[in-house]
């Protein structure tokens, strides 16, 4: 996945770069002077459950790769409030100080995830994405632009991207949290007894990994059937094998996928398109373009011919959240201590 750390360049880098997931940390480094601030030979991925701390993990990869650097922009799947970040799915809590101190940086910027995914598809060109219907897509001009990012992953990240007067606003959100709207017999039975279990049922109950678990469990439920212990590996792998009942699991995963992708068009008028991120798009890349998830995008009643012409594009750049932690450290205004 990244070359080995004697290729890394011993030159001090202008910003070390986190991309902190429920289930993995990816480092990086950032320098200035370089035409793409990202450097991909830098790239380490370990993973969280392996360290107490973001400070220990950052230390073992600038440890094991001998790099070095002034400050840090750390990217967390949760709720940054100031100096905190709280990770939604793994039991880290960070502080921004405590970590810069621990490491001996200059400074530190914590940002939600979906704010470096939203500054990383600032970024990305053609070549980066595969469009999935709507008007096509051909990169960044000089125009102001609403776009919005969703991603489905450990979790569901939801973000947008404002570009105005020739620079670029991410817009940190928690959007995946936002309650599930059933749309047919199956789903609101879906939802009835995922309240059972959950109580109030979020878009990321059934738009995650462990939403491909909920669904295939509950699709199970109702057909009078206990699948035992499963995993989201175990879902799409049975998928891939045939299996008609992982086969629809994912088929609702990609119909609320889409639905949920046309809600945040509506909320942030995000009518230039959508980037879908995530390390589940890749992977569900040929199911989403072959199911509803397009079909759901577009179904919202009298603005249904407008959502045909907004583009959702898959990103497939390998590292975009780490490209987006870059762009912010390239950007003097976003340094914080």
């Amino acid at each position: 996945m990244s070359a080995p750390a004697s290729q890394i360049d011993p030159r001090p880098a202008d910003a070390l770069l986190a991309d902190i997931g429920g289930t993995n940390a990816r480092f990086a480094l950032a320098r200035q002077d370089e035409i793409s601030p990202l450097l991909m030979d830098s790239v380490r991925e370990f993973a969280v459950a392996d360290f107490p701390s973001l400070a220990d993990a950052a230390q073992h990869y600038l440890d094991t790769t001998g790099a070095s650097a002034r400050t840090g922009v750390f990217a967390v799947a949760g709720r940054v409030d100031g100096d905190e970040a709280r990770i939604t799915n793994h039991p880290w809590v960070i502080s921004g100080a405590r970590t810069r101190d621990a490491l001996g940086l200059e400074s530190v910027r914590l940002v939600n995830d979906f704010a470096a995914q939203a500054m990383g598809a600032s970024l990305l060109t053609p070549r980066d994405v595969v469009p999935i219907g709507g008007t096509a897509w051909r990169g960044h001009d000089r125009e102001d632009r609403t776009f919005a990012i969703i991603g489905a992953g450990t979790g569901l990240g939801v973000g947008g991207l404002l570009r105005r007067d020739g620079r670029h606003y991410p817009l940190q959100t928690e959007g995946g949290h936002v309650s599930f709207a059933p749309n047919s017999p199956e789903e609101i039975e879906i939802l009835q007894r995922m309240s059972g279990e959950f109580g109030r049922v979020s878009n990321e109950r059934l738009v995650s990994g462990m939403g491909l678990v909920n669904l295939y469990r509950t699709l199970s439920a109702m057909a009078g059937d206990d699948p035992g212990p499963i995993h989201p590996a175990d879902v799409t792998g049975r998928a891939k094998d045939g299996d008609a009942r992982a086969l629809r699991t994912i088929d609702i995963f990609c119909a609320v996928f889409g639905a949920a992708a046309g809600d945040l068009v509506l909320t942030l008028g995000a009518w230039d398109g959508v980037f879908l991120t995530g390390g589940l798009v890749p992977k569900l890349l040929n199911s989403i373009a072959h199911s509803g998830f397009r079909q759901r995008f577009e179904y919202k009643g009298r603005f249904a011919a407008v959502m045909g012409r907004v583009p959702t594009l898959a990103v497939v750049h390998p590292q975009s959240g780490l490209l987006g932690a870059a762009a912010l450290a390239q950007d003097p205004r976003h340094t914080q201590s």
